[in-house]
């Protein structure tokens, strides 16, 4: 996920700031356009860090996908009246906390999206996925699929998601169109 909003920001005019766990992986962030990358093994202080990168200032906006290990970082990087867009829990779900840390954060804002809000009827799902066949058709967006899992091994494909073994996009597919092999990704 963090390949293509990446792609779709820098696309848009904005500038990224990626966090990732691997070399590997924070190569192919720049390829995808992030202006820094920052490996969140290498740093104490993630946010810091961010603001260190961002002129001593914080970022209007944070897409999080990791969750519970990351939250605090991401509510500390925001900038006053900044936006977190809590999209996933890679590492388990954030646990209950005081929305007054919203408040001391700078009047910081926190969303939890669900896909199905996003396209409420057949006419929002249908303008939305043009926008995204659109990006692609014109490469603003480039999907790549490095993995291809048989349906039975389904529960290894979230097992590597789960533990952040891959890159791309994975795809699970019927037993016999497997005989391709999986390509897989180990970073």
């Amino acid at each position: 996920m963090g390949l293509l909003l990446t792609q779709l920001i820098t696309h848009l005019g904005g500038r990224v700031i990626g966090t990732t766990s691997t070399t590997a992986k924070a190569e192919l962030a720049k390829r995808a356009g992030a202006a820094e990358v920052i490996l969140s093994s290498a740093v104490d202080d993630l946010a810091a860090e961010v603001r260190r990168l961002n002129g001593g200032q914080g970022l209007p906006v944070v897409f999080d996908g990791v969750g519970a290990h990351t939250f605090d970082a991401s509510l500390a990087s925001l900038r006053t009246r900044g936006h977190l867009v809590l999209f996933g829990a890679a590492s388990g779900a954030v646990p209950p906390f005081d929305p007054i840390r919203l408040a001391h954060g700078g009047s910081l804002t926190l969303i939890r999206p669900s896909l199905g809000d996003f396209i409420a009827d057949r006419s929002e799902l249908l303008r939305r996925a043009a926008d995204v066949f659109e990006w692609v058709r014109s490469k603003a967006l480039e999907v790549t699929v490095t993995g291809r899992y048989a349906l039975s091994e389904a529960a290894q494909a979230h097992s590597d998601l789960e533990a952040r073994r891959t890159t791309g996009k994975l795809l699970v597919v019927p037993d016999a169109a497997a005989i391709g092999r999986r390509e897989e990704t180990q970073s």
